[in-house]
């Protein structure tokens, strides 16, 4: 089984290309975001330790973290959010090397595909046999945020300052997929990757 990495900016098409991985591939897809959603559910890893954090204030109604509330409750106090980051964080990562860890023994799959938004910040790379960065145009970034999402310009903007640069997820990911183009060009693209190993 082969564990790869995938990471990419916001509106690169990541998940279009997870699907795609899904149906060519006998595979498991683990999202970091779901498990960290997971992980704070209530009787969830992270549920007690960030309700002491913030206070009860952030709960809905059915006791359940709402995001909204907790969102509000960290925005601009950066202390705050490297807390919650602090619970979170080795968390899921602890939840993701178990999930390899079984997947490699019970032998059922041929790769295991982990999506992170921090795969490089968050040190995946150890974890991983080989990370894949999504590359998009920015323009090609922007218009599908706007036209997708809704997405403002500033709000864009604000998202892609706090990742990485090109470069950067270039440097540190083996492959590296342009998916600036049409989808039947990334899937080739894919498919001469599979096809290698």
């Amino acid at each position: 089984m082969k564990v790869i990495g995938i990471t990419g900016g916001v509106g690169a098409g990541k998940s279009c290309i997870l699907s795609y991985l899904q149906e060519r591939t006998s595979c498991r897809l683990i999202m970091a975001d779901q498990v960290a959603h997971r992980l704070e559910e209530p009787g969830g890893i992270c549920y007690e330790q960030i309700v002491s954090l913030l206070g009860r204030q952030i709960l809905s109604e059915d006791g359940r973290i709402d995001k909204g509330k907790m969102a509000a409750e960290i925005f601009g106090d950066k202390e705050l959010l490297a807390q919650v980051n602090r619970i979170v964080h080795p968390a899921v990562k602890r939840y993701i090397v178990e999930a390899i860890e079984q997947e490699r023994q019970a032998r059922r799959i041929d790769y295991l595909f982990l999506e992170a938004a921090l795969l490089i910040e968050d040190g995946y790379g150890q974890i991983v046999d080989e990370m894949w960065y999504i590359h998009t145009d920015e323009k090609v970034r922007r218009d599908r945020l706007k036209a997708s999402r809704g997405y403002t310009d500033e709000k864009i903007d604000s998202i892609m300052r706090g990742q990485l640069p090109a470069e950067e997820f270039s440097k540190h990911c083996a492959v590296v997929l342009d998916n600036s183009g049409t989808l039947e060009s990334v899937y080739r693209q894919i498919d001469e990757k599979l096809g290698e190993g």
